[in-house]
């Protein structure tokens, strides 16, 4: 490690894509990594960006400054970049207790954190808050419920996921999140404004479904604006998403980038993801270990057992299946 530090010392530099601050944690965590470090971190694009936007920038960039040392994306598009041979092996200081479903057997990617599809309801506009995907059907919920769109974003094919599982669907078969979609865009209580903070904060999304972590940062954030954003994840459909990072084979910045893997997953950058609301991928080892930060770790919501994950196989069928039924189906 002594020697890594020096090295990504005089590198001194580090570039991402697509890391909001107000996501999972990655505010405080960019910050710490400069502060412990002295490394200016370069985060293009830190409102978002998708995998393919990340993807290009290690591809159209080869050899040059700015290309992008780290990608950060869902597990089953990491699976699909080391396939490409876009990421370099590398073994973390804690590879051997991440858990074998949430890392490459190669090394060249490994999960971070993740969370579970949730519904997160402004109680001070909504009566009753929904607490499964069965509610949301509901006549009183009219007009309320906002997804986001599955076939662009990793939160909205997750939530398409979660109510398959739902509605007697199956890793195998995510058709019935699709058709359950559909119907609560006949009954009209879709509701097609994009959501944000201050989409929340006006009333105009009192209804959204995504990961738990982002509706508990927008239940902390309008807590002081008055709005009672409740979080609650629907044990009729319960469906953890994880997100992983990997090492550019040709990063500009190599010992920065590996660096930056070390702190993601030490204890410190972990219970900086709890902060976040975000899962960190060793979390039950750090429990038992005691480096878990308790306090942070007991605002998260309750969840039954523990996630299980759609293989290479499924995760293509199911999203073959939204690329060819969603539009058709449910419409934009």
């Amino acid at each position: 490690m002594d020697a890594l530090i020096a090295a990504a010392k005089r590198e001194g530099k580090l570039n991402l894509m697509g890391l909001p601050r107000d996501w999972a944690g990655y505010g405080a965590l960019i910050d710490g990594f400069e502060k412990k470090y002295g490394i200016d971190v370069r985060d293009e694009n830190p409102w978002w960006a998708t995998v393919s936007d990340q993807i290009n920038g290690v591809k159209n960039r080869k050899g040059q400054a700015n290309a992008l040392d780290v990608i950060g994306a869902d597990d089953a598009s990491m699976r699909a970049a080391a396939r490409q041979h876009l990421l370099a092996p590398y073994r973390v200081a804690a590879y051997n207790v991440i858990p074998n479903n949430q890392k490459d057997p190669n090394a060249r990617w490994a999960n971070s954190y993740g969370g579970y599809i949730s519904i997160g309801c402004d109680a001070a506009r909504v009566e009753e808050c929904p607490q499964t995907f069965a509610d949301l059907l509901k006549p009183r919920y009219k007009g309320k419920v906002s997804v986001t769109d599955p076939t662009s974003y990793v939160p909205g094919f997750a939530t398409v996921y979660a109510a398959a599982l739902a509605n007697n669907g199956s890793f195998d078969d995510i058709n019935p999140g699709i058709d359950f979609f559909a119907k609560l865009k006949k009954i009209g209580n879709d509701n097609p404004i994009p959501l944000s903070v201050a989409t929340i904060e006006n009333g105009q999304t009192p209804i959204s479904i995504g990961f738990d972590f982002t509706n508990l940062t927008y239940a902390g954030d309008l807590r002081s604006k008055g709005v009672k954003w409740r979080v609650s994840i629907p044990f009729d459909g319960s469906f953890a998403q994880y997100y992983a990072e990997g090492i550019n084979r040709d990063a500009p910045h190599p010992a920065a980038a590996r660096l930056w893997l070390e702190w993601l997953l030490s204890p410190e950058g972990q219970n900086l993801r709890l902060d976040g609301y975000a899962r960190p991928v060793l979390m039950d080892v750090m429990e038992k270990n005691g480096t878990l930060d308790k306090a942070a770790a007991s605002k998260l919501p309750i969840v039954e057992g523990t996630p299980e994950f759609p293989t290479d196989a499924q995760l293509e069928k199911a999203r073959a299946a939204i690329v060819r039924d969603w539009l058709k189906t449910v419409g934009g």
